[in-house]
């Protein structure tokens, strides 16, 4: 009987050990890790801010950091992040379908509204015939930037509310304006070598601008422009990244863009 006992005994080790039979548990946080894409201003600012809520939360959040609108979104299609957080909706709409990615968003969770610029004049009415003015040169936030200046009556265009308006879609430039089309993140480095720059506020609060203080002009508060968090189809539903949003549209990010930005970054989420 002791040797039958201590066999039974043996076995009961050896099946704990090995799961007793059932599927091996996942190891502690695995399934609650998130390595998530974002542009150092102001997404990578406020996911620092709310660290210590996803880990109260029972997330485990690495931010990567990207000075760029391209690997943020190929990288999570390869599946070196599991998301990120860096794009307006019209951007990553036009992207995915471009480079048919399947991405889809889990919702907004700020607006930059973007800025027109200048180191040499203080209002628009100072501008000069033939004066330069560098606009982004990714599809979307070029026509954004030319809607901006059309609706400041610098410029008309065709159809004042195409998102794809490019210089060739204007039909009347009183001022002779020169177009420069740059990288976006490049502008703030160079926005000084023309009368105009028209930047997003990420990269100009990355560069020391203050978007409500330093811009000559810029989007009302209900621009369309909200910035996302994208995933992989399919995983979207997965509990962490419900999490991760409750978390990121909650009162306490709502009080940290108001504290920090002062007008320059707002909630886009109820």
């Amino acid at each position: 009987m002791k040797k039958l006992a201590a066999l039974i005994l043996g076995l009961s080790l050896i099946l704990v050990a090995c799961g007793g039979g059932q599927e091996a548990a996942a190891p502690e946080g695995e399934d609650n890790k998130i390595v998530i894409g974002v542009s150092p201003v102001p997404h990578a600012e406020i996911m620092d801010y709310l660290a210590p809520k996803f880990e109260e939360a029972g997330l485990e959040v690495e931010t990567v950091i990207f000075d760029d609108y391209v690997q943020p979104n190929e990288q999570l299609a390869s599946g070196d992040l599991d998301a990120n957080y860096f794009q307006h909706t019209p951007y990553f709409e036009d992207y995915i379908a471009k480079n048919d990615l399947d991405l889809v968003s889990l919702g907004n969770v700020h607006i930059e509204p973007i800025g027109v610029y200048s180191d040499s004049i203080d209002a628009l009415e100072d501008l000069k015939d033939g004066d330069e003015v560098i606009i982004p040169n990714d599809a979307t936030n070029g026509g954004r930037a030319l809607i901006l200046l059309s609706q400041a009556g610098v410029i008309s265009l065709e159809d004042p509310t195409d998102l794809a308006s490019t210089e060739k879609d204007i039909v009347d430039n009183p001022k002779n304006l020169k177009f420069i089309p740059m990288e976006a993140q490049n502008i703030p480095n160079t926005y000084k070598d023309a009368t105009l720059a028209v930047i997003n506020s990420n990269y100009a609060l990355g560069a020391g601008l203050n978007p409500s203080e330093d811009a000559i002009i810029s989007e009302e508060a209900d621009s369309p422009y909200a910035n996302l968090v994208a995933v992989r189809a399919g995983e979207e539903d997965q509990e962490k990244f419900k999490i991760l949003m409750e978390v990121l549209q909650s009162e306490d990010t709502a009080a940290f863009l108001e504290e920090k930005y002062k007008g320059a970054i707002l909630p886009s989420f109820e």
